[in-house]
């Protein structure tokens, strides 16, 4: 692969801000290697891409990757002095997405592609969306919070991040192609969106679950953090489709959350066929689906069952029942836009609702803990109001405030304005509300848990009494089991699957349930 050819690939999508290849020295049509973003990561014959970021700009860098070997580089302003060529662009994020895709060989254009975005829900509805994919027949990939899953092997996930940086999503997909996978199930966060992480990936399916605030710290605005979610559905351009997937482009949109409407004009704008799920409206007689009027794909009836929920479906030409062994009545959203993205592409329903009844959970996702306590422990990922909220909703529906004792805490260095909002909802729902480290990282941990407890306190809650401040977790997690009376719920929300909480100068090692059942087992002794 030569550099004139990503050159004129540049060019064709408009990214290309200046013509040819200036010449500096060096090769002038050097083969290139990967494709890095990262200076220390480069090797020869690599080609560098210098991004503008939050707290650091790479073409502050440029001339360390030269030194350590690359043969081209990727730019956004000039960088005088150089000794190879340099290819000017508008967009050094967009010409990294696009660069990445073209070196692996474009993987997205024969993969079937489901991208998974919302405030909430995206991992349980991407692996409830991969268990209908690989009931029907097809081996699928995964690259989402929780793991990175190819060719049937769990990689995990130790970076944390839901959707990668280009060049490792676009080696991932590669993987899969290589590995025999058929689709791949991509969690697409705002984050991704916004940085163009996702930018050379050809969709095929994108769904929506809702959305609410998060990640303000970031977007800055809740209309930004709106807008980049948006983009996922421009991308659904039949343009970018490939005739011989047989797919065709699909969006799948939360009816419920009236926030989502105008992401459906955007979807059926770019020319893809947009299917409505939901539980709270029904389809007027005669009504196009394209002008919002209710869901195309209905849950009509829930019934709570020992095993979960049996939720009673209407979808386009089926009806049928959805067994769930999935704790929390949210999750019938999640279990309908997976079984909207099977509608949507023709899969048999009976076998996608077969698909979804064998699906026990997802990890710390309403996770319960057993060690014989005479009250329940759940864990769950829950870090926004809403989903506080959702949650807390679950335990204890007829009197939220009897029973439940909440644990959790807010990330530093994320979204401020959540704080004390889910500080009040816990406050609003919880006997007992235990405000505790997420992940501080480098902000004062105790003013994140004063901001909570600040909400909590609003809710009529008493420092001291029905509300504890205790920054370490550990300690905070004994402290609410040994508080729990027979018939209570404990939540420990936040951290779910995570491995590690982040702190100032690093990471410590964490894994909730382990730490949880040895607290229960100390409590029992």
């Amino acid at each position: 692969m030569r550099l004139s050819a990503l050159s004129a690939l540049l060019q064709r999508r408009g990214l290309l801000a200046n013509e040819g290849i200036p010449a500096h020295g060096g090769a002038p049509d050097p083969a290139i290697g990967a494709v890095r973003y990262d200076s220390r990561l480069i090797e020869p014959g690599d080609v560098f891409v210098a991004r503008r970021g939050q707290h650091a700009d790479g073409h502050d860098h440029v001339a360390a990757a030269v030194a350590a070997g690359a043969v081209a580089v990727i730019v956004e302003r000039p960088v005088p002095g150089l000794q190879v060529p340099e290819l000017l662009v508008r967009d050094a994020k967009a010409a990294l997405a696009l660069a990445a895709s073209w070196r692996v060989g474009d993987p997205s254009q024969r993969l079937g592609i489901v991208g998974i975005t919302g405030t909430d829900g995206k991992t349980t509805t991407a692996y409830l969306v991969r268990a209908i994919l690989e009931a029907a027949g097809y081996r699928t990939g995964f690259v989402g919070t929780t793991d990175v899953i190819i060719g049937g092997q769990s990689l995990g996930n130790a970076a944390r991040a839901s959707t990668p940086e280009a060049p490792e999503l676009q080696a991932y997909l590669a993987r899969m192609e290589a590995a025999g996978d058929s689709w791949a199930v991509v969690e697409s966060t705002s984050h991704g969106l916004a940085q163009q992480r996702v930018g050379g990936v050809a969709y095929d399916v994108a769904v929506l679950t809702n959305i609410t605030s998060e990640h303000l710290e970031f977007h800055g605005t809740l209309e930004a953090y709106r807008e980049a979610k948006q983009t996922l559905f421009a991308r659904l351009a039949r343009s970018d489709e490939n005739p011989e997937k047989g797919w065709g482009k699909h969006a799948i949109i939360n009816a419920d959350d009236p926030r989502c409407e105008v992401v459906a004009a955007i979807a059926s704008a770019a020319g893809a066929g947009v299917l409505r799920y939901g539980q709270s409206h029904r389809r007027q007689a005669g009504v196009s689906p394209q002008q919002g009027d209710g869901p195309d794909l209905t849950a009509t009836a829930i019934t709570e069952t020992p095993a979960g929920m049996r939720v009673a479906v209407q979808a386009p030409g089926w009806s049928g029942w959805l067994d769930l062994r999935l704790a929390g009545r949210f999750n019938v959203h999640n279990a309908l836009a997976a079984m909207g993205v099977a509608s949507a592409i023709g899969l048999d329903l009976d076998a996608a609702a077969a698909a979804l009844s064998r699906v026990e959970s997802v990890p710390g996702r309403m996770q319960r803990l057993d060690e014989g306590q005479p009250f329940s422990v759940i864990i769950d990922y829950a870090h926004t109001a809403e989903a506080l909220a959702k949650v807390l909703a679950e335990l204890a529906p007829a009197d939220p405030a009897a029973g439940c004792i909440a644990v959790f805490g807010s990330a530093g260095e994320r979204d401020v304005a959540k704080r004390a909002e889910m500080g009040r909802v816990a406050g609003e729902r919880c006997r007992i509300v235990v405000v505790t480290d997420e992940d501080p990282r480098g902000e004062d941990r105790m003013a994140i848990l004063e901001a909570i407890a600040a909400g909590a306190e609003m809710a009529g809650r008493r420092r001291g009494q029905d509300l504890l401040v205790v920054p370490d977790r550990a300690e905070a997690i004994a402290m609410a089991l040994r508080l729990a009376g027979p018939g209570d719920a404990v939540l420990l929300a936040g951290k779910g699957h995570e491995k590690t909480i982040e702190v100032a100068g690093g990471e410590i090692a964490w894994d909730e349930a382990a730490v949880a059942r040895a607290a229960l087992r100390a409590l029992s002794g």
